[in-house]
């Protein structure tokens, strides 16, 4: 089996998962951050695992609830469920995600949405798709001509009081919606020209990467850095490239002023 054929067997699998198990009053638990987390990250997570032990046994997982392997150089870095708290509190919004990563650096990433069964995929050097069809990040020069998500919280290692208010009275349009790699896969088809990322999991950000840059956009840390994704990271700045300086000077002007 191929990588892509593995990686999106998995993703319908999950996708099957998350709207069987997606109800109003849903069980959850309340992590050590004030993140919830339900069954199906769980259950996701767990047969992610069980997966590459049988058909990838010398790779390793790094997932968001559970590990394996976690320090093999060939690693499946996924998220289970991103978007638990608007997914726990029934509202349709979450994907799974997933990416290859390669001795910290991703070349395959996958983000698929299962409500209207839309499937974002990538493999270094061969572009990126949207359920089959090319995509492309958006051409727009400067940040009124479209929107950016900010993933930015109190508890965040890398919180930025201000900057989404700092971006917005340059005339952006920003939004939050509690689920990072969406808002990441519609920087891809060009309907966010940015998203920024406030924390340090790889798992959130890893299969965006190779789709952002295969789409024509750019990922690096908040600082303007590439980073590895097999570890924590510095948080994250997602955009189509051309905006992406300006972000990485706002962030740095909030943090400075901290």
């Amino acid at each position: 089996m191929t990588h892509k054929d593995f990686a999106i067997a998995i993703a319908k699998e999950a996708g099957e998962i998350i709207r069987k198990n997606f109800t109003l009053e849903m069980k959850k638990e309340w992590k050590s951050d004030q993140t919830p987390v339900t069954e199906t990250d769980y259950r996701i997570n767990t047969i992610l695992i069980e997966r590459v032990q049988k058909e990838y046994p010398n790779y390793g997982v790094l997932g968001e609830e559970e590990n394996f392997n976690e320090t093999a150089e060939n690693l499946w870095v996924c998220d289970p469920l991103d978007g638990t708290i608007p997914f726990s509190h029934g509202i349709p919004i979450c994907t799974f995600s997933l990416a290859l990563v390669k001795n910290g650096e991703p070349v395959l990433g996958l983000i698929y949405e299962p409500f209207m069964d839309n499937l974002y995929f990538a493999e270094k050097g061969k572009g990126a798709h949207l359920n089959g069809k090319k995509i492309f990040v958006s051409n727009a020069i400067d940040v009124e001509a479209g929107l950016i998500s900010f993933d930015v919280w109190s508890r965040a290692p890398y919180y930025m009081r201000g900057l989404r208010d700092s971006v917005d009275e340059d005339g952006a349009i920003t939004v939050t919606y509690a689920s990072l790699a969406y808002c990441n896969a519609l920087v891809a088809t060009g309907e966010f020209v940015a998203s920024v990322f406030a924390g340090s999991g790889a798992h959130d950000v890893a299969s965006s990467k190779v789709i952002i840059e295969e789409a024509g956009g750019k990922v690096t840390d908040l600082f303007g850095n590439e980073q590895r994704y097999d570890g924590p990271i510095k948080g994250a700045i997602i955009s189509n490239g051309k905006v992406h300086d300006y972000l990485v000077k706002k962030v740095k002007e909030c943090l400075e002023s901290k």
